[in-house]
């Protein structure tokens, strides 16, 4: 099936777009394209990733579902502590609740989870 549109990028709220693509910068490797106080983004080349800033940003607050995710982001990762570790040196977050033993779920530093899953 043909589809209508194709994917530009994916755009994230946050209070600190800079500060944001910084950090994905650093877990993807991607090169920051863009970076103001309004607005920041990051590509590899082929696909973008924006961030926005949103006044009185609220993250959601996994596994809360009185404030639920909006997204999440799965990576891949070849070590899950080594990732864990130094997407945490760069300001993640690590929430109590973690669901499966072959992933992990982290927040960003706008407190967006995602998720660093082990390559198969």
């Amino acid at each position: 099936m043909t589809g209508i549109a194709s994917l530009a990028m994916v755009s994230l709220d946050c209070a600190d777009p800079a500060g944001l693509a910084r950090f994905y910068h650093r877990v993807l490797g991607w090169e920051i394209t863009h970076s103001q106080d309004e607005y920041a983004m990051i590509s590899d080349g082929q696909t973008s990733i924006g961030f926005g800033r949103v006044d009185n940003y609220t993250p959601p607050a996994w596994p809360d579902p009185a404030t639920p995710k909006r997204y999440h982001l799965d990576l891949y990762v070849d070590d899950l502590d080594k990732a864990e570790t130094q997407c945490r040196e760069w300001g993640a977050g690590k929430p109590d609740f973690q669901p499966g033993e072959t992933w992990r779920v982290l927040t960003d530093p706008a407190g967006h989870p995602f998720c660093i899953c082990r390559r198969s």
